[in-house]
């Protein structure tokens, strides 16, 4: 298509910023749209109606209705504006159907942290108004040269489009993380309206179950991932997590861009959460965050002692229980730890005693607190990331801008964004932050204690930090990446 013609691109997510949001997709269905939208290309929102989607989205108003759909309830689709700040707001359309959507608890699971039994309904509602929207018997007049799917939840969009014989668009499928692959049930194919013989090898069948993943994988004419080296990861085990062998097969069609960051939600320079705002000519001010922080989390108040956070899900994934068995040692460096987060229980309840065993050295909150995760990456002096495998990250790309270098495993979008401090890398002005390349806490602490040794060297670490702060982590670079693809897949 000329380049001159704006594209419209149907962007599927189950979760965006700030209305629902379990982890990186509802930052990037936030972020990666409004970046789109800055470079002319005409892209619309499709989500669940769940209930802080509803109350949450402006101007609704109802533009079409699917009554017909044998498979599933019946349910409107509405138009409506997200605001995401005064100034930014994106088109979306809600799909209105409260027999699937109108409940209370998490996009996919309860209060209690199970996952909805009728979660292949829910996200089959999803994929199937997602194809009709991308087909030329969608009931609205706006029509998308791409549909752009995220994750599992929206995976069977390109399986119905593909056994669609009509005029359609062309689909790309964006892998946030592998890990998860919606899997269901064999019946769950008759059910959902898929042909029969599209249970096999070859189509959405993945070990005697139905794969919304696998389907999008299988049958989208685009794959994108989240970062160039995470794009690799997953052509071989263990990170293939069972689709390898379709990844590598389909290796020619898979691309890896990494994820960019809202730079005007985070930057110190601003950040509304901050006791003290700072850029990299004013770091000093960086220390009142810190001594806050120490306060608000009852620990030692002491500007020396190095103060080490987390912000994440509380996984085995993300390397939490390498950090809960060095514990100890790291109070007799010394230093300090402050931990926000939740998931795994017996992770939030080790972490919390060890809080109550050094209380003026280990504080922890269990749950999620925006403000305060804005107040730890400014207040703490390293951000520690240990993930066994990290598709993308966001959290160290946020630590660098807020001068905090972070203590990454060399794996996925970590790896692709952190570059580790070396005699060669201060003397060039690339370091970063810190690598370790084997995954046991023996390999952390000893990159833990480097750190604390580059720390009390004011000149490296203001070096570190002056680095971090000048890489460019915009949705500018990724946005347009995404564009080319785009219009490629479109040729």
């Amino acid at each position: 298509m000329p380049r001159s013609q704006k594209l419209r691109v149907l962007f599927i997510t189950s979760e965006v910023y700030p209305l629902c949001k379990t982890g990186g997709l509802g930052d990037v269905s936030a972020a990666l749209p409004v970046a789109l939208r800055a470079l002319h290309s005409d892209v619309r929102l499709l989500l669940p109606g769940y209930p802080q989607v509803m109350a949450g989205v402006q101007y609704k108003y109802k533009v079409a209705g699917f009554n017909t759909l044998s498979q599933f309830p019946p349910a409107s689709l509405l138009s409506a504006r997200l605001s995401l700040s005064r100034t930014e707001s994106i088109p979306v359309f809600v799909i209105d159907c409260p027999g699937l959507y109108n409940r209370e608890g998490w996009p996919y699971m309860d209060a209690f942290g199970h996952d909805w039994p009728d979660n292949a309904l829910r996200f089959g509602l999803l994929s199937k108004i997602g194809a009709i929207l991308g087909s030329d018997i969608s009931p609205i007049a706006w029509r998308p040269h791409i549909v752009h799917c995220n994750d599992w939840q929206s995976g069977l969009t390109p399986a119905y489009l593909h056994f669609y014989s009509g005029k359609k668009a062309a689909t790309m499928m964006t892998i946030h993380n592998l890990a998860f692959q919606g899997i269901f049930p064999p019946g769950s194919v008759v059910q959902l309206g898929l042909p029969p013989d599209s249970f096999d090898i070859n189509g959405v069948e993945y070990y005697g179950n139905l794969s919304f993943l696998k389907a999008g994988l299988y049958y989208a004419d685009q794959i994108s991932t989240v970062s160039p080296n995470y794009a690799k990861e997953i052509q071989i085990e263990p990170l293939g997590f069972g689709l390898q062998g379709l990844l590598a097969a389909r290796h020619s069609d898979l691309t890896g861009i990494i994820n960019g960051i809202a730079t005007t939600e985070w930057d110190p320079e601003t950040d509304r959460y901050l006791v003290k705002n700072y850029n990299s000519k004013s770091l000093s001010n960086k220390t009142v965050n810190k001594t806050a922080l120490q306060q608000q989390m009852g620990l030692a108040v002491d500007a020396h002692v190095p103060l080490l956070g987390v912000v994440s899900r509380l996984s085995h994934q993300k390397g939490i229980d390498l950090l809960i068995q060095i514990a100890p040692q790291l109070i007799k460096i010394p230093v300090q730890l402050v931990v926000l987060g939740s998931d795994h229980p017996e992770l939030e309840h080790l972490l919390s005693t060890l809080a109550q065993t050094y209380p003026k050295s280990i504080a922890v909150h269990v749950g999620f607190n925006e403000a305060l995760s804005h107040l730890i990456e400014a207040g703490i002096d390293c951000f520690l990331m240990p993930s066994r495998f990290e598709p993308c990250g966001l959290n160290q790309m946020y630590s660098q801008r807020y001068g905090t270098p972070p203590i990454v495993h060399a794996t996925g979008g970590l790896l692709d964004t952190v570059v580790d401090c070396t005699p060669v890398t201060l003397a060039n002005h690339t370091a970063t932050g810190f690598v370790f390349n084997s995954m046991t806490a023996a390999s952390l602490l000893d990159t833990i204690k480097r750190a604390v040794l580059a720390y009390h060297n004011k000149k490296t670490w203001q070096s570190l930090q002056k680095n971090g702060m000048a890489k460019d982590f915009s949705w500018n670079a990724s946005a347009m990446a995404y564009q080319e693809l785009y219009r490629r897949l479109l040729h």
